[in-house]
């Protein structure tokens, strides 16, 4: 399935039951619960919860821009924006972007281009 598609589906099924209305911070809990199920696949090794939980997350991030009244097109836009040309480098397995550099990991960074850049 495209990913409109699911945005559709998910939109559609969420104004059937009601989900679509109502406070956006409830909604928020139901992102934090699903983002939950990713971290306990994660925790035991199971990958079926995690791709279960990455997939509920999806959904309730649709419900919730829903019930703010904004697209999330527009939010996956200017999320590409934010990060498209964004640097950094990886410390531990994390990326941190160049912004939020600790002076030590923006000297590592400099000196890692500098040796890229030969």
């Amino acid at each position: 399935m495209k990913f409109e598609e699911f945005i559709a589906n998910v939109e559609k099924w969420s104004e059937i039951r009601g989900l679509n209305t109502g406070d956006p911070k409830a909604q928020y809990l139901k992102v934090v619960e699903e983002v939950g199920e990713i971290a306990a696949g994660l925790a035991r090794g199971n990958i079926e919860l995690t791709k279960d939980g990455i997939g509920d997350t999806f959904v309730t991030l649709i419900i919730l821009a829903q019930k703010l009244g904004v697209n999330i097109d527009d939010c996956t836009a200017m999320a590409w924006n934010d990060i498209k040309d964004r640097n950094g480098m990886m410390v531990n397995d994390v990326f941190i972007k160049e912004a939020d550099f600790t002076d030590a990991q923006q000297i590592a960074f400099s000196l890692r281009e500098a040796h890229n850049g030969l």
